[in-house]
């Protein structure tokens, strides 16, 4: 048994209730009898990043289920057939909250604290503004804001990144141009595992309409 995550895109014209009538109808079907919901977030009508049959707002809803694969054919099938339901993603969960927003470390000391901090070295032949030793005096010229631990990159002048949420749209946008391209790695310089991360979470992103394809798509 396994924990997936489903993200609905309702049509706008339901309401709460509504929804959750059809998700009772749903669930059932890929819980089976050893099932569970271990959540369901309500994100409520929200504008889409681009139209989804035409329509331009959706209602967002976000559900845990601990269950077995062997129920989704049939769940998939129930669900292509509701005419309400514009778009649906399933994916198993990697740990992501159910809200849009990824989960951060501590944020590192910012380049001022380590300045003042070495201000305050009072070693006997080290000036202010003399480099430690062991120092790599071209250091000042490497981009700070992704650096961080082995497989963990935090954001422009904020907290380590420990794992990326692809219904994160502030952060996944850091990581893109202002016509909705990805970075390149060499530019971002964060780690090859972090780029695959980063391209699937803005795939799936753009899947749901949380961030358009191309620039020409926002409404």
């Amino acid at each position: 048994m396994r924990l997936y995550e489903i993200v609905y895109i309702f049509d706008a014209t339901l309401d709460e209730d509504g929804v959750n009538k059809k998700l009772e109808k749903f669930h059932p079907l890929v819980l089976e009898k050893t099932g569970e919901v271990s959540a369901v977030d309500h994100w409520g009508a929200r504008q889409m990043a681009y139209p989804i049959e035409k329509q331009s707002t959706g209602y967002y809803v976000v559900a845990q289920v601990r269950a077995e694969a062997d129920g989704l054919p049939e769940f998939e099938r129930v669900l292509r057939l509701d005419t309400e339901l514009l778009r649906y993603l399933i994916v198993l969960n990697d740990g992501e909250p159910t809200t849009g927003h990824s989960l951060l470390g501590e944020a590192p000391p910012s380049r001022a604290d380590k300045d003042d901090a070495d201000d305050d070295d009072d070693r006997p032949g080290l000036g202010a503004d003399a480099p430690d030793e062991g120092d790599d005096v071209d250091s000042r010229f490497s981009p700070p804001e992704f650096s961080g631990g082995r497989g963990r990159r935090r954001r422009m002048e904020g907290p380590v990144i420990e794992l990326l949420n692809y219904k994160d749209v502030s952060t996944l946008s850091q990581f893109m141009t202002e016509q909705s391209k990805i970075l390149p790695k060499r530019t971002t310089k964060v780690t090859a595992r972090f780029q695959r991360q980063l391209g699937r979470a803005i795939k799936r992103a753009r899947f749901l309409s949380l961030i358009p394809y191309i620039r020409d798509h926002e409404v």
